[in-house]
C-alpha cells in the first residue's frame, strides 16, 4: 500500500485529491466554496485520504494560473473545483464548461471581460469527467439536496472549470470537474426567501462527490436533464 504522508497520526493513502474554493467576491465577506472545500479536506483526511485544498483568487487569468501551478506541483489524480452560486438551493454538479468569459460584474482585480475566450482557439466546451450522475444519486441517498446543472455561468467559476478541463485534456488519467454550492445561512436574511445550506452539509456533500468519484469509473445512467 502506497503511503504518501502522515498527518495527525493518520496514514494518507491512495490517489492524491485536490479541492479548490474561491476567495470572497462582490460584497461578500466569506465564500462558502472555500470554507466547504477546507472542511471537506478535513473530513476526507480523517478517512485516510490524501487531500489538499487551496483558495483561488476570484480573478480571471490569475485563478487559472494558480490552479495550473498547483496541479503541476501536486500531480493530483482527482481535481474538484468549487464555487458559490448564490440563489441556488442545491449542490450543483456542473456538466459542461464553455470557452467564454462574459462578466456581469468585475472580478476582484476589476477585470470585466466580455465575450472573450478562456483559452484562445480552444474547443467550444468540455464536459466534466466526474461521475456526476452517480454523485447525484449518492447525494440524494445521503439526504443532501443536489442537482445536475447544465451551465456554470460565464464568470470566474466557469473560467476555472474550463481552464481545469483544458489542462486535464493533456492528462487523461486525471479526472476533474466543478461543483457550485449555495449560500450559507449566515449570508442570507432570516426574513427573506434566499435559499441556503449549512456548512457541514455542503462539506459532507463535497466529500460524497469525492468518495463517489474514487469508486466509480463509468457514470450511472440516470435522468437529470433540463427542459430549459
Amino acid at each position: 500500500m502506497d503511503c504518501r504522508s502522515m498527518q495527525s497520526g493518520v496514514a494518507k493513502v491512495g490517489p492524491m485529491i485536490l479541492l479548490t474554493g474561491f476567495e470572497p467576491f462582490g460584497n461578500e465577506d466569506i465564500n462558502p466554496s472555500w470554507l466547504a472545500a477546507r472542511r471537506a479536506r478535513e473530513i476526507l483526511r480523517a478517512e485516510g485520504l490524501d487531500v489538499e485544498a487551496m483558495e483561488l483568487p476570484c480573478v480571471f487569468g490569475e485563478s487559472a494560473n494558480a490552479l495550473g501551478e498547483a496541479i503541476a506541483t501536486l500531480n493530483p489524480e482527482l481535481v474538484m473545483c468549487v464555487g458559490l452560486a448564490g440563489g441556488r438551493s442545491r449542490i450543483s454538479l456542473e456538466r459542461v464548461a464553455i470557452n467564454c468569459d462574459d462578466a456581469r460584474i468585475p472580478d476582484n482585480k476589476g477585470r470585466k471581460p466580455v465575450d472573450a475566450e478562456v483559452v484562445p482557439g480552444g474547443p467550444a466546451a468540455y464536459f466534466s469527467t466526474l461521475p456526476i450522475k452517480a454523485a447525484l444519486r449518492d447525494l440524494q441517498i445521503a439526504g443532501i439536496k443536489a442537482e445536475v446543472s447544465q451551465s456554470a455561468g460565464t464568470y470566474v467559476c466557469n473560467h476555472i472549470f474550463y481552464a481545469l478541463m483544458h489542462l486535464l485534456a493533456s492528462r487523461p488519467s486525471v479526472r476533474g470537474g466543478f461543483v457550485h454550492v449555495p449560500y450559507l445561512p449566515e449570508q442570507v436574511s432570516a426574513e427573506g426567501d434566499t435559499p441556503s445550506m449549512p456548512l457541514e452539509s455542503v462539506a459532507e456533500g463535497l466529500a460524497v462527490v469525492v468518495r463517489t468519484a474514487l469508486r466509480t469509473q463509468a457514470d450511472a445512467k440516470l435522468s437529470a436533464g433540463a427542459l430549459h
